[in-house]
């Protein structure tokens, strides 16, 4: 994980932060992870987590669509039914 170009940025946020490299390592290692997520897998663990909030699924579907614009991956505009068969098959 922190060969060209990771390691430039391991180096980076080392520096930049006073991490000891393998902590900066496994930080950064930790944010590619979370920005890896594609848009179905965003969306499960969304809905995962705001369920366990005791959100009704149409609070849930109104937050998850206006976050998803947000993500840095580049999502079409679903609607609360796509939303659903995402989630539910």
């Amino acid at each position: 994980m922190t060969g060209p170009p990771l390691g430039d940025l391991v180096q980076h946020v080392a520096a930049t932060t006073g991490l000891p490299a393998p902590t900066a390592a496994r930080l950064v290692a930790d944010v590619v992870a979370y920005l890896d997520e594609s848009v179905e897998q965003y969306v499960r663990r969304r809905h995962r987590e705001l369920q366990r909030r005791r959100l009704t699924n149409d609070r849930i579907w109104a937050l998850i669509a206006a976050e998803l614009p947000q993500r840095r991956f580049s999502a079409p505009v679903l609607t609360q039914r796509q939303l659903r068969r995402i989630v539910y098959g």
